[in-house]
């Protein structure tokens, strides 16, 4: 009888999140540049910029670009565990989250926000990782549940990521265990209000207050 052998070892990337204690030493935070706008627009903004009158042009699109932002949001379907019924349930016909101009979608690349509703294994850190990063900027995050906020009950198994803000910078806490979707969509109304100071300011807000 031919013996398998053992199977092979994590991931290098998964010593990240592994054994994790110090919250300073790997909490993630965004960059303060390059989270705007991708780098085209950037280049076709300067090359607007050099013909008369094109300061008035530009501004005028990066005011429908910020309004467009807050008013029409696309979460990536991302669940992970218990959480994930109570998303679900929010973005049912009861709740009705579309009237907000929020739909989910499938692919990373066509959404701005990651609600990472569950528990976050270690396992599961990196393809969490690799979906938020195919998301174009400016993006957002909401961690939702308790789980996903500080590891919830298990938060002293070796297997879970003691918050997600370790793995991804997130921008709304959603407190409970699991939430009902009345708090998710109180935390889709706060991420909106983020988004629209983001548009006034060009900086981002600070993130709500981490609550389990």
């Amino acid at each position: 009888m031919e013996v398998k052998p053992p199977g092979l070892a994590p991931l290098p990337i998964w010593r990240d999140f592994k054994d994790l204690q110090e919250w300073e030493t790997h909490h993630r935070r965004r960059p303060e540049t390059g989270d705007k706008h991708s780098s085209a627009f950037e280049a076709i903004t300067d090359g607007i910029h050099a013909f008369p009158g094109g300061f008035v042009v530009t501004a005028a699109a990066d005011t429908f670009l910020n309004w467009a932002r807050k008013s029409s949001v696309w979460p990536v379907t991302f669940g992970l565990a218990c959480c994930a019924i109570e998303m679900m349930a929010t973005f049912a016909s009861r709740f009705d989250v579309e009237r907000l101009g929020m739909v989910p979608w499938a692919s990373p690349r066509h959404a701005d926000l990651m609600i990472v509703s569950g528990t976050v294994t270690i396992k599961m850190a990196p393809m969490l990782t690799r979906i938020y990063d195919q998301m174009p900027d400016p993006k957002w995050a909401v961690s939702m549940g308790s789980c996903a906020n500080s590891g919830g009950p298990f938060r002293h198994g070796y297997h879970v990521v003691k918050g997600v803000d370790r793995v991804i910078p997130v921008d709304v806490y959603v407190p409970g265990c699991p939430p009902p979707p009345e708090s998710l969509l109180n935390g889709l109304l706060l991420l909106q209000e983020q988004i629209a100071h983001f548009r006034r300011t060009g900086q981002r807000a600070a993130p709500s207050a981490k609550v389990d």
